[in-house]
């Protein structure tokens, strides 16, 4: 943490995703001076994946537990006066918080925690409502239904700041809302001070994927380069009281900071530039501004308010059935034409012998994996692994296919080898709205 008199506020990406790396965040911890530090832990599913875990398991955590070892790692290097937010408390919040407080305490680092919670809008979603991008509305699904959890914005966190937490674990949030909440905080922005938090809500959107800022999911061949990626150096972001950002990496990390990655971040997943829809604020992004100002280091500035929204996304988790996935290799002369030998045979057995009907998806890894339809003349490998996938609400069809393609063995052509299979019960998601007003967070500081 930097001193007394920095006018800027240092904000920096722990994490882009919950598998993410740990010691680009411990990087940071240790040589940023950071004011924030966030971790960002839940895609779309995460929610419904804890919840159809905890509930096959009788019970148990609905928060991330990588978590604690994320802070654990972190804290012995931060400042006792940086704050920490994430929202890997998942489906279980307030778990979540109270084991991160336990392990700051037995690290000798004890920290005020709090839990923000009231995005699982469940009990409260009508039946009726619209199911987003397609026909039918929410009830369609009946008790297929795992979780409902709406994004909250930024006022949560702001609250449990005041409150005096300097950790705050949350659930369902939206992704730069997670770095509104501490800007909002220090600079004392108020919830109609709009434009400022849509500066602050390009801040949270250029961040919350971490990596992605500095050259992760960048580099592609010769044609992007980007330096040392296997020790990808994470972002962060120094933020005037106008709003205006400087964003920089650690120097001597790896990866690269500059106004192409930049730009590709921008872009990345705002559907209208001119409306990119948050929990806070709705933004124009159509006058930002990205300069190099530095080695590794851009300004962005330009994002203004345009309002806000009158109501709330909610993701909502599906049961979807089960997938099997069965594979098996074949290598040597001729290993294209036993492959789809092979695939014939399961095909076959499928329909006439064991009477399915679920549709098997067939691929041949290293010939038609990712070749384009149209595209028929491609060379023959010499080695080439048939993958078979089918989805069913039926466990023992799944079951099925695995058996089938393990058959191969010593029922298909020669030389199968290294056969392998999988089942999983799916999770899939939809989308609807809910009025904002319907959704009230809740604060406990533990």
């Amino acid at each position: 943490m930097r001193g007394e008199g920095a006018m800027d506020y240092r904000i920096g990406a722990g994490t882009g995703f919950a598998g993410d790396r740990y010691e680009p965040a411990e990087v940071l911890a240790r040589s940023a001076s950071l004011d924030a530090l966030v971790f960002e832990c839940l895609a779309e599913r995460t929610i419904a994946l804890a919840v159809a875990a905890r509930d096959a398991a009788g019970g148990g955590r609905g928060f991330d537990p990588r978590i604690v070892r994320r802070i654990s790692a972190v804290l012995p290097l931060l400042d006792p006066r940086t704050i920490i937010v994430t929202n890997a408390g998942a489906a279980d919040p307030r778990g979540g918080a109270l084991a991160i407080r336990e392990a700051a305490a037995e690290l000798g680092r004890p920290r005020v925690v709090a839990a923000v919670t009231g995005d699982d809008v469940l009990d409260i979603l009508d039946p009726s409502t619209p199911v987003l991008g397609a026909d039918g509305v929410i009830g369609d699904f009946g008790d297929r239904i795992v979780s409902a959890n709406a994004y909250l914005g930024s006022q949560g966190i702001v609250d449990a700041l005041d409150a005096g937490a300097d950790v705050v674990v949350s659930g369902r949030v939206g992704d730069a809302s997670l770095f509104v909440g501490p800007l909002r905080h220090h600079h004392g922005w108020a919830p109609d001070a709009l434009d400022r938090i849509a500066d602050a809500t390009l801040v949270g959107h250029l961040l919350e994927c971490a990596g992605q800022l500095t050259g992760g999911y960048f580099a592609d061949g010769v044609r992007k380069t980007v330096p040392d990626l296997a020790r990808l150096g994470f972002p962060y972001a120094d933020v005037a009281p106008g709003g205006a950002a400087v964003y920089r990496k650690v120097e001597g990390t790896g990866g690269r900071l500059d106004r192409r990655t930049v730009l590709e971040q921008l872009l990345y997943e705002i559907d209208n530039p001119r409306r990119y829809l948050t929990p806070d604020v709705a933004v124009d992004l159509s006058a930002v501004r990205v300069d190099e100002v530095g080695p590794d280091a851009v300004a962005v500035v330009g994002a203004s308010a345009v309002d806000v929204p009158g109501d709330l996304k909610v993701s909502v988790g599906v049961r979807d059935g089960h997938v099997a996935i069965a594979e098996i290799s074949y290598a040597g002369a001729g290993c294209v034409g036993r492959a789809q030998l092979a695939e014939r045979i399961i095909r076959e057995r499928w329909v006439e012998v064991l009477g399915r009907s679920s549709e098997l998806r067939s691929s041949l890894i290293g010939v038609d994996a990712t070749r384009p339809w149209w595209r028929d003349e491609v060379p023959e490998p010499s080695e080439v692994r048939l993958r078979m996938s089918v989805r069913s609400f039926d466990p023992a069809e799944a079951t099925d296919l695995c058996e089938e393609v393990e058959a191969l063995y010593t029922n298909g052509p020669s030389g199968g080898g290294g056969a392998t299979a999988s089942i999983r019960e799916t999770v899939g998601m939809v989308s609807a709205l809910i009025p904002r007003d319907a959704v009230r967070h809740r604060v406990e500081v533990l």
